[in-house]
Protein backbone atom coordinates (compact mmCIF):
# COMPACT_ATOMS: atom_id res chain seq x y z
CA UNK A 1 0.00 0.00 0.00
CA UNK A 2 1.15 3.32 -1.04
CA UNK A 3 -0.31 6.45 0.72
CA UNK A 4 0.40 9.70 -1.91
CA UNK A 5 1.04 12.78 -1.58
CA UNK A 6 -0.97 15.64 -2.56
CA UNK A 7 -0.17 17.14 -6.14
CA UNK A 8 3.48 19.62 -6.00
CA UNK A 9 4.05 18.39 -2.39
CA UNK A 10 7.89 17.30 -2.08
CA UNK A 11 8.98 13.99 -3.58
CA UNK A 12 5.27 13.09 -4.90
CA UNK A 13 5.56 11.55 -7.59
CA UNK A 14 9.44 10.02 -7.05
CA UNK A 15 8.36 6.82 -6.71
CA UNK A 16 11.46 7.14 -4.61
CA UNK A 17 10.20 7.79 -0.86
CA UNK A 18 12.79 9.91 -0.11
CA UNK A 19 12.19 14.04 0.64
CA UNK A 20 13.28 16.68 -1.14
CA UNK A 21 16.15 18.65 0.05
CA UNK A 22 14.66 21.80 1.86
CA UNK A 23 16.01 25.23 0.39
CA UNK A 24 17.90 27.56 2.72
CA UNK A 25 14.79 29.78 3.10
CA UNK A 26 12.78 27.46 4.23
CA UNK A 27 15.46 26.09 6.77
CA UNK A 28 15.80 29.46 7.65
CA UNK A 29 12.11 30.32 8.01
CA UNK A 30 12.30 26.92 10.36
CA UNK A 31 14.96 28.14 12.33
CA UNK A 32 13.11 31.66 12.86
CA UNK A 33 9.69 29.77 14.33
CA UNK A 34 11.97 27.46 16.68
CA UNK A 35 13.69 30.65 18.12
CA UNK A 36 11.49 33.81 18.31
CA UNK A 37 10.06 32.85 21.64
CA UNK A 38 13.11 32.45 23.19
CA UNK A 39 14.46 35.64 21.55
CA UNK A 40 11.29 37.27 22.71
CA UNK A 41 11.64 35.90 26.47
CA UNK A 42 15.84 37.52 26.25
CA UNK A 43 14.28 41.16 25.06
CA UNK A 44 11.84 40.99 27.82
CA UNK A 45 14.22 40.41 30.01
CA UNK A 46 16.33 43.15 28.86
CA UNK A 47 13.56 45.15 29.36
CA UNK A 48 12.73 44.24 32.63
CA UNK A 49 16.51 44.68 33.39
CA UNK A 50 16.50 48.08 32.35
CA UNK A 51 13.56 48.84 34.39
CA UNK A 52 14.62 47.75 37.55
CA UNK A 53 17.85 49.89 36.84
CA UNK A 54 16.15 52.63 36.26
CA UNK A 55 14.32 52.35 39.97
CA UNK A 56 17.01 53.07 42.23
CA UNK A 57 15.90 51.91 45.45
CA UNK A 58 13.42 53.90 47.51
CA UNK A 59 16.04 52.95 50.66
CA UNK A 60 19.75 52.27 51.24
CA UNK A 61 22.20 52.57 54.60
CA UNK A 62 22.92 55.57 53.66
CA UNK A 63 19.70 57.49 52.13
CA UNK A 64 18.21 60.31 53.79
CA UNK A 65 21.48 61.11 56.17
CA UNK A 66 21.95 64.81 56.68
CA UNK A 67 25.57 64.47 56.32
CA UNK A 68 25.51 62.68 53.19
CA UNK A 69 25.86 65.03 49.68
CA UNK A 70 24.88 61.48 47.29
CA UNK A 71 21.69 61.88 45.98
CA UNK A 72 19.71 59.91 48.31
CA UNK A 73 21.16 61.98 51.05
CA UNK A 74 19.51 65.00 52.97
CA UNK A 75 22.55 67.27 53.32
CA UNK A 76 21.12 69.71 50.73
CA UNK A 77 18.05 70.32 52.66
CA UNK A 78 20.00 70.65 56.45
CA UNK A 79 22.08 73.42 54.90
CA UNK A 80 18.99 74.95 54.22
CA UNK A 81 17.35 74.48 57.68
CA UNK A 82 20.27 75.86 59.33
CA UNK A 83 20.64 79.07 56.82
CA UNK A 84 16.79 79.56 58.03
CA UNK A 85 17.76 79.53 62.03
CA UNK A 86 17.05 76.04 62.35
CA UNK A 87 19.29 74.33 64.31
CA UNK A 88 19.65 70.23 63.13
CA UNK A 89 21.44 67.74 65.31
CA UNK A 90 21.72 64.04 64.05
CA UNK A 91 21.02 61.40 66.62
CA UNK A 92 22.35 58.04 65.69
CA UNK A 93 20.57 56.50 69.19
CA UNK A 94 16.94 58.10 70.61
CA UNK A 95 18.33 59.85 73.76
CA UNK A 96 16.47 58.23 77.02
CA UNK A 97 16.28 61.17 79.02
CA UNK A 98 12.62 62.71 79.35
CA UNK A 99 13.73 65.91 78.62
CA UNK A 100 15.77 65.49 75.53
CA UNK A 101 12.57 66.64 72.96
CA UNK A 102 10.85 69.08 73.93
CA UNK A 103 7.69 70.69 72.23
CA UNK A 104 9.35 73.30 70.11
CA UNK A 105 11.70 70.26 68.26
CA UNK A 106 10.60 68.24 65.45
CA UNK A 107 12.27 64.47 65.43
CA UNK A 108 12.71 63.44 61.95
CA UNK A 109 12.58 59.27 62.36
CA UNK A 110 14.11 57.35 59.68
CA UNK A 111 15.11 54.04 58.80
CA UNK A 112 12.08 52.94 61.20
CA UNK A 113 13.35 48.97 61.11
CA UNK A 114 16.41 50.07 63.16
CA UNK A 115 14.56 51.31 66.00
CA UNK A 116 14.12 48.64 69.35
CA UNK A 117 10.92 48.21 71.51
CA UNK A 118 12.90 50.74 73.74
CA UNK A 119 13.10 53.02 71.16
CA UNK A 120 9.67 52.92 69.70
CA UNK A 121 8.39 53.04 73.81
CA UNK A 122 11.28 56.17 74.23
CA UNK A 123 9.59 58.34 71.12
CA UNK A 124 5.70 57.18 71.93
CA UNK A 125 6.10 59.31 75.25
CA UNK A 126 8.33 62.06 73.82
CA UNK A 127 6.75 65.17 73.65
CA UNK A 128 9.08 66.50 70.57
CA UNK A 129 6.40 66.30 67.41
CA UNK A 130 7.32 63.14 64.82
CA UNK A 131 7.94 63.32 61.13
CA UNK A 132 7.91 59.03 60.62
CA UNK A 133 9.46 59.19 57.24
CA UNK A 134 8.13 55.81 55.38
CA UNK A 135 7.86 54.09 58.85
CA UNK A 136 7.52 49.74 59.06
CA UNK A 137 4.00 48.84 60.40
CA UNK A 138 5.15 48.17 63.66
CA UNK A 139 6.31 51.61 64.12
CA UNK A 140 3.37 52.80 62.39
CA UNK A 141 1.04 51.29 64.56
CA UNK A 142 2.81 51.75 67.79
CA UNK A 143 3.24 56.00 66.72
CA UNK A 144 0.55 56.80 65.06
CA UNK A 145 -2.31 54.24 65.75
CA UNK A 146 -5.48 54.49 63.51
CA UNK A 147 -3.30 55.62 60.51
CA UNK A 148 -2.70 52.23 57.92
CA UNK A 149 -0.57 51.83 55.33
CA UNK A 150 -3.19 50.69 52.50
CA UNK A 151 -0.45 50.44 48.85
CA UNK A 152 1.49 52.25 47.00
CA UNK A 153 1.88 54.85 44.53
CA UNK A 154 4.17 55.64 41.28
CA UNK A 155 5.87 58.44 40.66
CA UNK A 156 3.40 61.77 40.04
CA UNK A 157 3.48 65.45 40.71
CA UNK A 158 -0.09 65.63 42.99
CA UNK A 159 -1.52 68.74 44.19
CA UNK A 160 -2.24 68.66 48.18
CA UNK A 161 -5.97 68.68 48.40
CA UNK A 162 -6.24 69.20 52.03
CA UNK A 163 -5.99 72.35 54.62
CA UNK A 164 -2.96 71.63 56.26
CA UNK A 165 -0.59 74.81 56.36
CA UNK A 166 2.52 72.89 55.33
CA UNK A 167 1.33 71.67 51.99
CA UNK A 168 -0.57 74.52 51.08
CA UNK A 169 2.72 76.20 50.86
CA UNK A 170 4.81 73.74 49.24
CA UNK A 171 1.91 73.87 46.51
CA UNK A 172 2.02 70.57 44.27
CA UNK A 173 5.07 68.22 45.22
CA UNK A 174 6.58 65.32 42.85
CA UNK A 175 7.05 62.25 45.30
CA UNK A 176 8.21 59.63 42.86
CA UNK A 177 7.62 56.07 43.94
CA UNK A 178 5.53 56.46 47.55
CA UNK A 179 3.62 54.69 50.47
CA UNK A 180 -0.27 55.56 50.71
CA UNK A 181 -1.67 55.89 54.33
CA UNK A 182 -5.45 56.64 55.20
CA UNK A 183 -6.40 57.54 58.54
CA UNK A 184 -9.36 55.64 60.66
CA UNK A 185 -10.60 58.04 62.80
CA UNK A 186 -12.37 55.43 65.00
CA UNK A 187 -9.11 53.66 65.81
CA UNK A 188 -6.67 57.00 66.19
CA UNK A 189 -6.36 59.29 69.23
CA UNK A 190 -6.76 63.06 67.69
CA UNK A 191 -7.35 64.66 64.41
CA UNK A 192 -5.85 63.73 61.36
CA UNK A 193 -5.38 65.16 57.83
CA UNK A 194 -4.52 63.59 54.70
CA UNK A 195 -2.72 65.23 51.59
CA UNK A 196 -1.60 64.60 48.59
CA UNK A 197 -4.14 61.77 47.61
CA UNK A 198 -3.72 59.27 44.49
CA UNK A 199 -6.41 59.28 42.70
CA UNK A 200 -5.25 57.01 39.84
CA UNK A 201 -4.25 54.62 42.51
CA UNK A 202 -6.06 51.30 43.50
CA UNK A 203 -6.56 52.36 46.80
CA UNK A 204 -7.71 55.50 48.54
CA UNK A 205 -4.85 56.55 50.27
CA UNK A 206 -2.71 59.73 50.81
CA UNK A 207 0.97 60.32 50.32
CA UNK A 208 1.09 62.48 53.84
CA UNK A 209 -1.25 62.18 57.29
CA UNK A 210 -0.70 64.18 60.03
CA UNK A 211 -2.23 63.52 63.08
CA UNK A 212 -2.96 66.18 65.98
CA UNK A 213 -2.90 64.75 69.29
CA UNK A 214 -4.61 65.69 72.25
CA UNK A 215 -1.80 66.55 73.97
CA UNK A 216 -0.52 68.90 71.58
CA UNK A 217 2.29 66.91 69.51
CA UNK A 218 1.58 66.28 65.64
CA UNK A 219 3.14 62.88 64.29
CA UNK A 220 3.40 62.92 60.91
CA UNK A 221 3.17 59.94 58.39
CA UNK A 222 5.37 60.91 55.00
CA UNK A 223 5.08 58.23 52.63
CA UNK A 224 7.84 59.06 50.25
CA UNK A 225 11.42 60.46 50.48
CA UNK A 226 11.58 62.52 47.86
CA UNK A 227 11.00 65.82 49.38
CA UNK A 228 13.72 64.88 51.91
CA UNK A 229 16.74 64.15 49.31
CA UNK A 230 19.48 66.18 47.57
CA UNK A 231 18.34 64.14 44.16
CA UNK A 232 14.63 65.60 44.08
CA UNK A 233 14.98 68.35 46.28
CA UNK A 234 14.77 70.97 43.43
CA UNK A 235 11.21 69.21 41.96
CA UNK A 236 8.60 71.26 41.82
CA UNK A 237 7.54 72.28 45.97
CA UNK A 238 10.00 69.49 47.57
CA UNK A 239 12.18 71.38 48.87
CA UNK A 240 9.54 74.10 50.69
CA UNK A 241 7.31 70.75 51.74
CA UNK A 242 10.29 69.48 53.09
CA UNK A 243 11.25 72.30 55.15
CA UNK A 244 7.88 73.56 56.60
CA UNK A 245 7.77 69.72 57.89
CA UNK A 246 11.32 68.77 59.23
CA UNK A 247 12.03 72.61 60.48
CA UNK A 248 8.98 74.36 61.42
CA UNK A 249 10.66 75.63 64.55
CA UNK A 250 13.94 76.41 65.92
CA UNK A 251 15.25 72.84 66.62
CA UNK A 252 15.03 69.68 64.55
CA UNK A 253 16.35 66.56 65.46
CA UNK A 254 17.50 63.92 62.80
CA UNK A 255 17.12 60.72 63.67
CA UNK A 256 19.32 58.43 62.17
CA UNK A 257 19.62 55.00 63.92
CA UNK A 258 22.66 52.67 63.94
CA UNK A 259 22.07 49.20 63.08
CA UNK A 260 20.41 47.20 66.10
CA UNK A 261 22.20 44.17 67.73
CA UNK A 262 20.68 40.67 65.86
CA UNK A 263 17.30 40.39 66.78
CA UNK A 264 16.25 43.38 68.64
CA UNK A 265 14.57 45.39 65.66
CA UNK A 266 10.72 46.86 67.13
CA UNK A 267 8.91 44.19 65.84
CA UNK A 268 10.73 43.25 62.85
CA UNK A 269 9.37 43.59 59.17
CA UNK A 270 7.08 40.97 57.59
CA UNK A 271 8.35 39.47 54.57
CA UNK A 272 6.64 42.22 52.11
CA UNK A 273 8.13 44.68 53.58
CA UNK A 274 11.20 42.92 53.54
CA UNK A 275 11.15 42.61 49.83
CA UNK A 276 12.03 45.76 47.71
CA UNK A 277 9.73 47.09 45.28
CA UNK A 278 11.73 46.79 42.27
CA UNK A 279 11.69 42.80 43.26
CA UNK A 280 7.36 42.96 43.72
CA UNK A 281 7.37 45.40 40.61
CA UNK A 282 9.66 42.39 38.35
CA UNK A 283 7.11 39.73 39.75
CA UNK A 284 4.34 41.99 38.62
CA UNK A 285 6.02 42.04 35.15
CA UNK A 286 6.87 38.27 34.97
CA UNK A 287 3.10 37.46 36.11
CA UNK A 288 1.42 39.78 33.14
CA UNK A 289 4.22 38.64 30.78
CA UNK A 290 3.11 34.92 31.74
CA UNK A 291 -0.60 35.54 31.08
CA UNK A 292 0.30 37.44 27.93
CA UNK A 293 1.94 34.57 26.20
CA UNK A 294 -0.52 32.13 27.70
CA UNK A 295 -3.20 33.89 26.16
CA UNK A 296 -0.84 33.76 22.69
CA UNK A 297 -0.82 30.46 22.78
CA UNK A 298 -4.69 29.97 23.79
CA UNK A 299 -5.57 31.55 20.76
CA UNK A 300 -3.94 28.40 18.54
CA UNK A 301 -5.66 26.03 19.87
CA UNK A 302 -8.54 24.28 17.79
CA UNK A 303 -9.97 20.88 16.49
CA UNK A 304 -7.13 18.80 14.66
CA UNK A 305 -6.77 18.88 11.30
CA UNK A 306 -6.11 16.05 8.80
CA UNK A 307 -3.08 16.51 6.69
CA UNK A 308 -1.69 15.04 3.77
CA UNK A 309 1.34 13.08 3.78
CA UNK A 310 4.47 15.85 2.19
CA UNK A 311 6.25 12.31 0.92
CA UNK A 312 5.27 9.01 -0.74
CA UNK A 313 5.67 6.30 1.80
CA UNK A 314 5.56 2.82 1.07
CA UNK A 315 4.08 0.70 3.12
CA UNK A 316 6.58 -1.75 2.86
CA UNK A 317 9.20 0.46 4.49
CA UNK A 318 6.43 0.99 7.76
CA UNK A 319 6.39 -2.54 8.48
CA UNK A 320 10.24 -2.66 8.26
CA UNK A 321 10.68 -0.14 10.25
CA UNK A 322 8.46 -1.48 12.50
CA UNK A 323 10.22 -4.98 12.64
CA UNK A 324 13.50 -3.29 13.26
CA UNK A 325 11.67 -1.85 16.09
CA UNK A 326 10.66 -4.92 17.45
CA UNK A 327 14.10 -7.20 16.81
CA UNK A 328 16.19 -4.23 18.62
CA UNK A 329 14.23 -4.62 21.67
CA UNK A 330 13.85 -8.64 21.64
CA UNK A 331 9.66 -7.80 21.54
CA UNK A 332 8.87 -11.26 19.90
CA UNK A 333 5.42 -11.62 22.06
CA UNK A 334 4.88 -8.23 20.40
CA UNK A 335 5.55 -9.29 16.92
CA UNK A 336 3.77 -12.97 17.55
CA UNK A 337 0.77 -11.43 18.51
CA UNK A 338 0.98 -8.88 15.78
CA UNK A 339 1.19 -11.88 13.03
CA UNK A 340 -1.31 -14.33 14.96
CA UNK A 341 -3.55 -11.05 14.89
CA UNK A 342 -3.18 -10.20 11.01
CA UNK A 343 -3.97 -13.41 10.16
CA UNK A 344 -6.85 -14.37 11.64
CA UNK A 345 -8.05 -11.14 10.25
CA UNK A 346 -7.43 -12.05 6.44
CA UNK A 347 -9.07 -15.66 7.57
CA UNK A 348 -12.26 -14.93 9.17
CA UNK A 349 -14.00 -13.54 6.32
CA UNK A 350 -12.28 -16.62 3.74
CA UNK A 351 -14.09 -18.79 6.27
CA UNK A 352 -17.37 -16.95 6.26
CA UNK A 353 -17.21 -15.69 10.04
CA UNK A 354 -17.78 -12.26 11.16
CA UNK A 355 -14.96 -10.17 11.22
CA UNK A 356 -15.46 -9.43 15.15
CA UNK A 357 -14.62 -13.55 15.50
CA UNK A 358 -11.22 -12.78 14.79
CA UNK A 359 -10.21 -10.98 18.10
CA UNK A 360 -13.04 -12.71 20.26
CA UNK A 361 -11.84 -15.10 22.36
CA UNK A 362 -14.99 -17.10 22.24
CA UNK A 363 -14.65 -17.42 18.94
CA UNK A 364 -11.14 -19.04 19.16
CA UNK A 365 -12.00 -22.73 18.92
CA UNK A 366 -14.56 -22.62 15.90
CA UNK A 367 -11.88 -20.94 14.10
CA UNK A 368 -9.43 -23.32 14.58
CA UNK A 369 -12.14 -25.99 13.84
CA UNK A 370 -13.07 -23.97 10.62
CA UNK A 371 -9.28 -23.83 9.14
CA UNK A 372 -7.96 -27.06 10.05
CA UNK A 373 -11.47 -28.84 8.11
CA UNK A 374 -9.72 -26.58 5.04
CA UNK A 375 -6.33 -27.10 5.55
CA UNK A 376 -3.85 -30.67 5.52
CA UNK A 377 -2.95 -29.52 9.11
CA UNK A 378 -4.76 -30.64 12.33
CA UNK A 379 -6.60 -28.84 15.21
CA UNK A 380 -3.67 -28.99 17.62
CA UNK A 381 -1.30 -27.14 14.67
CA UNK A 382 -3.77 -24.91 13.84
CA UNK A 383 -4.67 -23.72 17.44
CA UNK A 384 -0.62 -23.52 18.28
CA UNK A 385 0.04 -21.28 14.90
CA UNK A 386 -3.33 -19.14 15.76
CA UNK A 387 -3.82 -18.88 19.53
CA UNK A 388 -0.11 -20.18 20.45
CA UNK A 389 2.52 -19.53 23.54
CA UNK A 390 5.54 -16.96 22.36
CA UNK A 391 8.23 -18.22 20.05
CA UNK A 392 11.43 -19.04 22.51
CA UNK A 393 13.56 -17.29 19.20
CA UNK A 394 13.66 -15.93 16.12
CA UNK A 395 13.88 -19.03 14.41
CA UNK A 396 10.91 -20.37 16.49
CA UNK A 397 9.32 -16.57 15.08
CA UNK A 398 9.97 -17.40 11.27
CA UNK A 399 8.48 -20.80 11.54
CA UNK A 400 5.61 -19.56 12.95
CA UNK A 401 5.66 -17.31 10.05
CA UNK A 402 6.26 -19.96 7.61
CA UNK A 403 2.98 -21.51 9.25
CA UNK A 404 0.64 -18.72 9.18
CA UNK A 405 1.38 -18.22 5.29
CA UNK A 406 0.50 -22.03 4.64
CA UNK A 407 -2.47 -21.64 6.46
CA UNK A 408 -3.73 -18.66 5.06
CA UNK A 409 -2.81 -20.18 1.49
CA UNK A 410 -4.60 -23.42 1.80
CA UNK A 411 -7.69 -21.72 2.99
CA UNK A 412 -8.00 -18.94 -0.26
CA UNK A 413 -7.32 -22.39 -2.36
CA UNK A 414 -9.85 -24.62 -0.98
Amino acid sequence: MVTQAPPGAPGAGTGTGAPAEPSARQVAGRRWRASRGILVALLALALIGVILAALRPSSSAGSLDPESPKPEGSRALAAILAQNGTRVDVARDVDASPFAYGPATTLVVTHSERLTDEDVALLHSARANLVLVQPTSHVLRALAPGVDSVGNAFSGVESPGCGLRAARLAGPVSFNESLLYAPDPGAMRGDATACYAAPDADVNGARLVQVQEPRGRTVTVLGSTAPLVNEHLDDEGNAALGMNLAGPGTHTVWLMPDLPEPGTAAGGKSLIELIPFGVKLFFLELLVAVLLVALWRARRLGPVVAEALPVVVRSAETVEGRARLYRASRARDRAADALRAGARERLVPLLGLPRSAAQDPAAAQQIVSAVASRTAHPEAVVGGALYGPEPVDDAGLLALTDVLDDLERQVRQS
